[in-house]
């Protein structure tokens, strides 16, 4: 029976390949047209990742083969691509890793299931079946937990280099420099990957002739970061009615403080709430400990 599993597995993987090379995504209107005329070569853009996309592994080239199905099912959804933005990873690579990881969570227990059964133990084909299809299941979103967990990372360090931006450019505003020249020189010492994204959202608004607030907006759409997204549509507010500029960006980064100290102490929190569970599991180690000789001696008795 397990043979005849591991034959069903692999005849259905190979019509699935088959059907993918036999049947390619057909293009957009859209696609069809750009491919007719192409663009002029344009400066880069921050709407592109914000690092540069990292070769794909061997996992990737696996799952390569699925890519277009998985994208005529719509994936990845619009929060995912926010986070593939920020991390700057290739969409289609994404979606490679996630049907390589599906494909190895389907073949594990039919594997598992013959080499017990090589020793002795005979499985039924339900249990090996179930257990495929829910590891298949599961191999679809580890890939997204970890690009959430990555990007959430990313979000928090892009937010703390907005504040610091911000306290930068409202001190030049104090010594009398304009907003453009105050956002290039608050941007121009660059240390890690969150300040060279500010840094080139304001080059490239610089080259192009182009407000900053606008680059900087496009900055927070890519990143799925609202408070750069505000911070822009503040700066726009303050350049085309005249506001107070400097009485705004002192207000955005009390806000941007004031929020970094909430995650932080959320963060103490949950930190402290997990260092409970060691001693919880240590004390109910040690209460067994406590108890196990009465339990003996008591079953020992009869």
């Amino acid at each position: 029976m397990t043979v005849a599993i591991l034959l069903g597995t692999g005849v259905g993987l190979g019509l699935a390949l088959i059907a993918v090379f036999a049947f390619p995504a057909r293009p957009t209107l859209a696609q069809a047209f750009a491919a007719l005329h192409p663009p002029a070569p344009r400066l880069p853009s921050t709407a592109r990742p914000l690092i540069p996309a990292e070769p794909g592994g061997q996992l990737a080239t696996l799952g390569r083969p699925f890519v277009p199905l998985l994208a005529r099912l719509g994936l990845p959804r619009a929060k995912v691509r926010a986070d593939l933005g920020i991390c700057g990873r290739d969409p289609a690579r994404h979606l490679a890793e996630q049907a390589a990881m599906a494909m190895l969570g389907f073949l594990l227990p039919p594997a598992f299931a013959a080499v017990v059964t090589l020793g002795g133990t005979v499985i039924g084909w339900q249990l090996p079946v179930w257990a495929s299809l829910i590891c298949a299941g599961l191999g679809v979103f580890v890939p997204d937990l970890a690009l959430a967990s990555e990007a959430a990372k990313r979000r928090t360090q892009l937010r703390e280099a907005v504040s610091e931006m911000l306290d930068i450019v409202v001190i030049s505003l104090a010594g009398g420099s304009g907003i453009e020249q105050a956002l290039r020189d608050a941007t121009e010492e660059a240390d890690d990957w969150a300040s060279h994204a500010l840094r080139q959202a304001v080059e490239a608004a610089h080259l192009r002739r182009r407000p900053p607030w606008q680059t900087l907006g496009e900055l927070g759409e890519t990143a799925g970061l609202p408070a750069l997204a505000e911070l822009s549509a503040a700066l726009a507010m303050a350049g085309s009615e005249g506001a107070r500029i400097k009485a705004t960006l002192s207000a955005r980064s009390a806000a941007l403080q004031a929020h970094q100290l909430a995650e932080a102490e959320a963060a103490a929190s949950s930190a402290t709430e997990r260092m409970v569970l060691p001693m919880v599991g240590l004390m109910g180690g040690f209460m067994i400990f406590l108890i196990f000789p009465a339990f003996a001696s008591i079953l020992g008795a009869f």
